[in-house]
């Protein structure tokens, strides 16, 4: 299929401990997930659970990569008609484990945020083909050394290959330009409910 995606490392559950630690790590700083998680006792065991539940649920419906065994970056999708992260979907994947973890108080802030991201997806992106980008991140120390950036063009090259759109949320206007640099556009950018914090829903479609 992909010649760029024959290059990475495809994530595996044996590397979960660490991915989850990958992730947390690289988003230490994200202004929504730190404001989210702020005040949370066992905030470190929570963090972990958090990541590790969407990568599980994408191990079993679409995919996981790293830019090497090293999983010095990130990356996970799911095809469109997969986006949804159902009950039935996060039992058989493992990630209602993990995110049992989280707790129902922490459950209950994160509910409001997933349904408004939910629901705009549905809206963005209806009767369209499409991958997911639930999410990519690269560890802070590797940062700046093009990891991201080898995630995201396998997944480019994948999509062109199959005429299929992209889409992501991003909450950081740096990370906006970035996706642009990769041909997304912004779909639309809302306020977070609760949180009061900015989101940027995107969108790459492949080229003509």
């Amino acid at each position: 299929m992909s010649g760029k995606i024959n290059n990475l490392y495809q994530v595996q559950k044996k590397d979960m401990p660490k991915v989850g630690a990958v992730l947390t790590d690289a988003f230490q700083y994200d202004p929504v997930w730190k404001i989210v998680f702020a005040g949370e006792s066992n905030k470190e065991e929570k963090l972990l659970a958090f990541f590790e539940t969407p990568i599980r649920y994408c191990l079993r419906y679409g995919e996981v990569y790293s830019s090497s065994e090293n999983l010095e970056g990130i990356a996970a999708w799911v095809p469109g008609d997969l986006a949804d992260m159902t009950i039935w979907g996060m039992i058989r994947s493992g990630a209602f484990i993990s995110g049992m973890k989280l707790g129902a108080t922490l459950w209950k802030k994160l509910k409001p945020i997933f349904k408004q991201l939910d629901d705009d997806r549905k809206e963005n992106m209806k009767g369209k083909l499409y991958f997911y980008l639930i999410i990519i991140g690269v560890a802070s120390k590797f940062q700046g050394q093009g990891f991201g950036g080898k995630l995201i063009r396998a997944l480019i090259e994948k999509s062109e290959e199959l005429g299929t759109d992209i889409y992501l949320e991003t909450e950081t206007e740096d990370n906006v330009k970035l996706y642009e640099r990769f041909g997304f556009k912004v779909a639309k950018k809302i306020i977070l409910p609760n949180i009061n914090l900015p989101m940027w829903e995107m969108i790459r479609e492949p080229k003509p």
